[in-house]
């Protein structure tokens, strides 16, 4: 093979580190973009949080190079020009003064140690008991247990999950009477000990025994009581069926009683160790907040995501033009690199807050009438209508959370698919599944719609879709099928 030299021309795209920065802000979520935020303060001597000051500042941005088209294409990033005409008639208000640069942006809370505000907040929203474990052991120490009775009831509480249930009984037997020699029965009245701890419930083997543990722990002159232990004795396939009638014929029990009998059953804890579980609670906080005043949706992005970062004018002060040693050319790195942080920072407000207004204005007969008023949306609309990358909007709205009178939404909430109407239009698939659920809500229980009625139903009124699409919305609204919703009576 003969090797030989050739020149050839090419175009290409290249995404230098500016950019890739712009575009993983972007799809950061709120909690994670706080991190990034705080990594790069911890990082960058150049950057500041400014909690004083009226205004974002970027101290000597004149003498700064401008971003090229290829470092920022409007395209990917979704920039506000500043020479873009703005119609002053617009259907949904969006608070323009979050966009531009001469805006007074809401300097976010922050205590004066992040680490601590974060351990605090952690603190505070993590809900610790006495574990599941310990309380039984300390019930088990106040138990009266001989040695040997003590070590198997060690053994079955550590099986113990964070259920309450005991798992592996057949194998715990076999290694404790292999290992100690212990008994069947010893076991059998050891676990029956165990059983009778609090929360009732705990140590059950099984759902059925659970429950049957927990009506055992009642007290004898509990109405339906007894009448629950004759359902659950004979099985819990009835009671999910809510087939009265069969329970009828399997319990012998009248109507009365089995209709008290199933409502002490729903009224038990089938997870009884449950409430023993450390959780830290789930709190979202909105990326955009969107209110409605004088009969017009408002739009705005929540300042508490907004931190106000500068430039430290000290430390920018220190850097000479002329100097090219190692510290200066570090202090230029560092201050070249805030800048495109701020940048990127910028960008990305821009483009949620466009992103947000779009879905807005489709979609503002949800805000007024609900989920039934839901319009078709796909990525590719909003994309098309800011003249954006369809990549762009799919990152802008992941993990950000829109808050509207209705209640708190994800951003790709407001997206779904279309299905053809009887009129020539078109309906979301969010609208027919609320119709759907409408529908089976208010369904006789004794005669539940089958998905087949459901199609025709939703085709009276506009929407023609197939009994298969009718079972997959209502799969994805967790509804059974109907004939496990019927209540037989």
């Amino acid at each position: 093979m003969k090797q030989s030299l050739a020149l050839r021309q090419g175009m290409g795209l290249t995404m230098t580190p500016a950019l890739q920065q712009a575009i993983r802000l972007l799809q950061l979520s709120s909690l994670d973009l706080h991190m990034e935020i705080q990594q790069v303060l911890d990082s960058n001597l150049m950057l500041e949080q400014d909690s004083d000051g009226p205004e974002l500042e970027i101290d000597g941005m004149a003498d700064a190079p401008a971003a090229s088209a290829e470092e920022a294409p409007t395209e990917i990033l979704g920039e506000v020009r500043a020479d873009e005409t703005i119609p002053e008639d617009m259907p949904v208000d969006a608070d323009w003064g979050d966009v531009f640069d001469d805006h007074v942006p809401v300097s976010s809370s922050s205590s004066a140690s992040d680490d601590e505000g974060l351990q605090d907040y952690l603190q505070a929203n993590l809900h610790t008991a006495t574990s599941l474990l310990d309380h039984l052991m300390m019930q088990a120490r106040a138990a009266p247990f001989d040695d040997e009775e003590a070590v198997v009831a060690a053994h079955l509480i550590d099986a113990i999950n964070e259920d309450g249930y005991l798992e592996d009984w057949p194998g715990i037997c076999e290694r404790l009477g292999e290992a100690h020699g212990i008994s069947q029965a010893c076991l059998e009245a050891v676990l029956a000990k165990v059983q009778e701890f609090d929360p009732p419930g705990v140590a059950a083997r099984d759902l059925a025994e659970c429950l049957m543990l927990q009506l055992k722990q009642m007290p004898r002159s509990r109405p339906g009581r007894w009448a629950a232990m004759e359902i659950v004795e004979t099985g819990l396939l009835n009671i999910a069926r809510k087939d009265e009638a069969a329970i009828m014929r399997a319990t012998g029990l009248t109507a009365e009683d089995v209709r008290m009998g199933l409502e002490l059953v729903r009224s038990l804890q089938p997870h009884p160790g449950r409430p023993f579980q450390a959780h830290e609670s789930d709190y979202l906080m909105p990326d955009v907040i969107v209110t409605k005043k004088n009969g017009r949706w408002r739009v705005a992005l929540n300042p508490e995501h907004m931190p106000k970062l500068r430039i430290n004018g000290r430390y920018q002060g220190f850097i000479k033009r002329a100097d090219q040693s190692k510290d200066q050319l570090q202090l230029k790195q560092h201050l070249q690199e805030a800048r495109y942080f701020i940048n990127s920072l910028e960008s990305r407000n821009e483009t949620i807050l466009r992103v947000s207004q779009c879905i807005v204005e489709e979609q503002r007969a949800f805000l007024e009438y609900g989920e039934e008023a839901m319009r078709p949306l796909v990525l590719r609309d909003v994309a098309q209508t800011l003249g954006i990358h369809e990549s762009t909007v799919s990152r802008a709205t992941a993990n950000k959370y829109m808050l509207t009178p209705r209640g708190l939404y994800e951003l790709k909430y407001f997206f779904s698919s279309h299905v053809a109407t009887t009129q020539g239009g078109v309906a979301s698939a969010t609208a027919i599944q609320a119709m759907i659920k409408r529908m089976v809500g208010g369904e006789d229980p004794a005669r539940p719609l089958s998905d087949s009625t459901l199609a025709d139903l939703l085709l009276k009124e506009g929407i023609q879709v197939a009994r298969r699409t009718v079972a997959k919305y209502r799969e994805a609204l967790n509804i059974p099928p109907s004939h496990e919703r019927k209540a037989v009576a």
